[in-house]
């Protein structure tokens, strides 16, 4: 099967979600300032049954109410994905975040932003299910990672224009309301997203899960395929259990063992591992992180524009070479890379010296990890599950990421404020960690067919 122009469209537009989400995650960063001026976010004191008086940040409440949304939607978007499918519920995400948007734009009152923040997590936690399932279950094996990848590239792209776009909105000195305009410029890529929607066929596997099997064999015509009925009988032979029971179980015992025990302990460990490097705590407070070690407001707006563009470039990079050099290859080089640039960090804030080096540092870091976790994770979870399950593994996978990332971005101002070097620190640890469990554990998915893995994992 060649690429042709409905792959590369239904591609295109199932991967926008990755550009709103990755908006969506990045434009928090330079609203901080704006958001703790207006509505007077600090830390204050509050009685909490059971824990009594808790120091709680406002500021961290306010960045991580939309990662618990997050994780809502990746836990619930698996399940609604199969039963109405990708497409479909895409759709929903594209609403959420454009009501999300106008929401922030206009919100009167703290607790307003984060019902809209909360409704935006939802988007985003839908999206990062949905998006990387639907174009893994269009796209040829040998293509599958790179596709997939398109998803990542939008990630980044988003993030580097939700920099850019705060950077230019600064510039137009629009004072308290800055942030408004900040964070409801996103309701227009929203608009487009859904109505691009409407432009792209469901999926052939979703198709043959409800037992449509002449819609699914025109959309494999569609996308190219030069046997569509052998790639059919392929899926269905796959599907062989769920065409006899609608609903499959992830947590299935067999032979008193998780039958999918190897793909859930894969999906919770790229998870977790991908917020334990402190990607998303560190974009999230890039700005802060830059001001803290002296730099001004308006250069730490370009040190962000920066760190985005390095985001993007290396992202490229290792969707080039994801089929090439494999998954697990990508993972253990980045793991090797981001410990000792997150290292180098936490000796800067420790010592008080050198902070002219934290750019470069903070630029390296993004570099290992966009050709290694930021290139591999979706297209990983979207791999390592068989079709009757794979939209709600990748939902726990994505869950496990968004759970993660809903913890260490609201604890990270409160252990950052008591030394900048301890966060650093901890994620560099992290990434000796993973580099063990990768290397012992995580098998190479690489030019496999997604039926063909199921046999390989014994999940067959």
């Amino acid at each position: 099967m060649r690429l042709n122009k409905y792959i590369i469209r239904s591609t295109f537009v199932g991967a926008l979600g990755g550009l709103l989400f990755g908006f969506d995650t990045a434009v928090i960063s330079g609203t901080t300032a704006g958001l703790t001026r207006t509505f007077g976010l600090a830390n204050v004191h509050w009685l909490i049954p059971l824990l009594g008086h808790v120091t709680v940040s406002q500021l961290g409440i306010t960045v991580s109410i939309a990662l618990w949304g997050t994780v809502i939607g990746a836990l619930t978007a698996g399940s609604l994905g199969q039963k109405y499918g990708s497409r479909e519920m895409l759709r929903l995400t594209a609403i959420l975040y454009i009501l999300s948007s106008l929401g922030c734009a206009f919100a009167p009152s703290w607790n307003l932003l984060l019902a809209a923040r909360f409704l935006g997590g939802l988007g985003i936690g839908g999206s990062s299910v949905l998006g990387p399932v639907y174009i893994a279950e269009l796209a040829p094996a040998h293509l599958r990672g790179r596709l997939v990848g398109t998803f990542q590239i939008n990630i980044v792209i988003g993030i580097l224009l939700a920099y850019l776009s705060n950077y230019l909105i600064s510039l137009a000195n629009l004072g308290a309301a800055e942030w408004r305009w900040k964070l409801g410029v996103a309701a227009v890529p929203a608009l487009i997203f859904f109505v691009l929607l409407f432009t792209i066929p469901r999926s052939s596997r979703w198709l043959s899960t409800q037992n449509r099997f002449d819609e699914a064999r025109e959309v494999l015509e569609m996308m190219g395929s030069p046997n569509s009925e052998a790639e059919l009988q392929d899926v269905r032979e796959s599907l062989h259990l769920e065409l006899s029971q609608k609903s499959a179980s992830l947590f299935e015992r067999m032979n008193g063992r998780f039958r999918y025990g190897k793909p859930i302990f894969l999906a919770i460990a790229i998870g977790a591992f991908n917020q334990l490097s402190g990607i998303n705590a560190i974009l999230y407070y890039l700005n802060d992180i830059f001001a803290a070690a002296g730099f001004s407001r308006m250069s730490s707006n370009l040190q962000a524009v920066a760190i985005g563009l390095m985001n993007l470039l290396a992202t490229m990079v290792g969707m080039a070479l994801i089929d090439r050099v494999g998954r697990k290859m990508l993972l253990l080089i980045g793991a090797v890379g981001t410990c000792f640039s997150l290292a180098s960090v936490a000796a800067i804030f420790a010592s008080h010296r050198h902070q002219e080096l934290l750019v470069w540092a903070l630029v390296a870091y993004i570099g290992f990890f966009a050709i290694s976790q930021g290139a591999v994770i979706w297209v990983y979870i979207s791999e390592v599950f068989p079709t009757r399950v794979r939209g709600k593994g990748q939902s726990l996978g994505s869950g496990t990421h968004w759970v993660m990332n809903a913890i260490l971005s609201y604890v990270f101002p409160v252990i950052a404020l008591r030394s900048g070097a301890y966060p650093f620190m901890f994620f560099s640890a992290m990434m000796v960690l993973q580099f063990v469990v990768v290397l012992f554990f995580f098998p190479e998915t690489k030019q496999v067919s997604l039926e063909e893995l199921q046999r390989k994992l014994k999940i067959i």
